[in-house]
């Protein structure tokens, strides 16, 4: 689902797409390779993609998209060496540190999306106290995926769904959405991929059966407003169908 936003608005320097994504995920993808091209450490490249972190969210805040999931570390990333593993977990720290008073402040609702094991009990604790901190606010609902697998999030609804004694007569896919981390938002409309690769690389994949997908070559500490901005415009350049055909969706769209 999406929504229609009123351009006339908005900021008149900026010209927004008639269609707003009403939930975006973003594969934060590049960091490493963003540091590497500039002969620094890639650790710099993770310091660099949490700085631009913050534009992103202000970007969506003003184009009216209503739910952002991003792609902070995967169950996978555990694999990673050790000292970057390390460096990930601090600049999660300092986000958490440095970033909730302001996202509280712009109405922005921290969630977050994964799993706690293995997670250091200080860090559960400040993510914990964002996510109750910010639970009021509706202006944009930031969905952290961390230390989080869209395989493990369906195992996951799937034992849920055992443990409450449910027959499996009485499964649906609506239940299954309902048990997972995101149960009662949207599912994403478009799911974007910065560093140029086509992969869904564990993330959101039963929300995202549907979702347009948009990849780029710019790495994340480089995707600005702008590359934003442009995904939302091929966003509104895709035809959505959702299995049917072009003559049923406009048929459906004018009421034949």
């Amino acid at each position: 689902m999406v929504n229609v936003l009123d351009n006339q608005k908005k900021n008149a320097s900026v010209a927004l797409p008639p269609v707003i994504p009403q939930h975006i995920g973003i594969i934060m993808d590049g960091n490493g390779r963003w540091a590497k091209a500039r002969g620094l450490p890639r650790t710099q490249g993770h310091h660099r993609g949490k700085e631009n972190l913050r534009q992103i969210l202000e970007s969506c805040v003003e184009f009216g998209v209503k739910v952002l999931t991003i792609y902070a570390f995967s169950t996978e990333n555990w694999e990673r060496p050790v000292g970057e593993v390390r460096v990930l977990m601090s600049i999660l720290n300092l986000v958490l540190d440095q970033e909730v008073k302001r996202l509280h402040k712009n109405g922005v609702q921290v969630r977050h999306i994964g799993s706690m094991d293995g997670v250091d009990p200080r860090l559960q604790k400040k993510i914990m106290d964002a996510c109750e901190h910010t639970r009021d606010n509706d202006r944009l609902v930031l969905n952290v995926a961390f230390n989080y697998g869209g395989r493990g999030e369906i195992v996951h609804a799937v034992r849920n769904i055992m443990r409450d004694g449910v027959a499996p007569e009485d499964v649906t896919e609506e239940m299954i959405g309902r048990y997972l981390y995101t149960g009662g938002q949207p599912d994403p409309d478009l799911i974007i991929r910065t560093g140029g690769e086509f992969r869904l690389s564990n993330f959101l994949l039963w929300q995202g059966s549907y979702a347009e997908y948009y990849s780029t070559p710019t790495f994340w500490p480089d995707f600005d407003k702008s590359a934003l901005l442009e995904a939302l415009w091929e966003f509104n350049r895709r035809r959505r169908r959702f299995g049917m055909i072009d003559e049923q969706i406009d048929g459906h769209q004018t009421g034949n």
